[in-house]
C-alpha cells in the first residue's frame, strides 16, 4: 500500500474562501484579484498575514508555503506583467523584496534563500493577474522523501509563528 497525500484539513478553510474560476483563486465575482482583497480586508495585519505595508507594496504570507518562512512581495495594485509597473512601485517593490531576504535571514538563519516570479499562468503563476515576487528561506537539508515520493511538504511551526517571527524581524525603514 502506498501512501498518495497526507490530510492537511487546516487548508479547507483558505480552498473554501477562494473560487475556482478561470482565473483560479484571483477569480471572485468583485473584480478585485485575491491580493487587493488580502490588503483590503477588515482582519487585521496579522490575521491576514500581511507582514509589511509600503506607500504601493505590500509583503504577505503565502497561504500554501513550500517551506517554513515563504513569503510574497507585491505591489498593491493590481498588474500582471513586470514591465508595467511605473517606477516608483519597482524601486519599491525591490526596496521591499531586499527588506524581505533580511528578515527571512535574521529569523530563521537560513543556508540560502530562493527570490523567484512566476509572470503568467504557463510560468506557473497561481495569480496571474497580479505579479508577486516569491521569498523563502533554504536550507542544505530541506529536501527530503515527503516532497519526492509522497508529493508532501512537511512545516514545522503554524503560519502564526511564521507572521511574529517575519514580522519582528522586518528591518525598520531607512
Amino acid at each position: 500500500m502506498t501512501l498518495d497525500r497526507l490530510w492537511a484539513g487546516w487548508r479547507s478553510a483558505y480552498m473554501d474562501s477562494a473560487s475556482s474560476g478561470p482565473e483560479g483563486l484571483a477569480a471572485d465575482g468583485t473584480g478585485r484579484t485575491l491580493f487587493e482583497r488580502i490588503l483590503t480586508s477588515d482582519l487585521s495585519d496579522q490575521d491576514s498575514y500581511v507582514l509589511w505595508r509600503g506607500q504601493r507594496c505590500a509583503a504577505v504570507l503565502n497561504a500554501y508555503p513550500y517551506g517554513t518562512g515563504h513569503l510574497m512581495v507585491l505591489p498593491t495594485r493590481a498588474v500582471a506583467e513586470l514591465e508595467a509597473l511605473d517606477a516608483e512601485e519597482a524601486s519599491e517593490l525591490w526596496a521591499g523584496v531586499t527588506a524581505a531576504v533580511r528578515a527571512v535571514k535574521a529569523a530563521y538563519r537560513p543556508d540560502g534563500v530562493n527570490v523567484g516570479l512566476n509572470l503568467g499562468s504557463a510560468a506557473g503563476a497561481g495569480v496571474p493577474d497580479h505579479l508577486h515576487v516569491h521569498v523563502l528561506p533554504r536550507w542544505s537539508a530541506d529536501s527530503n522523501f515527503m516532497t519526492a515520493v509522497a508529493e508532501t511538504r512537511v512545516l514545522p511551526e503554524p503560519l502564526g509563528d511564521t507572521w511574529r517571527k517575519l514580522r519582528a524581524a522586518w528591518p525598520a525603514p531607512d
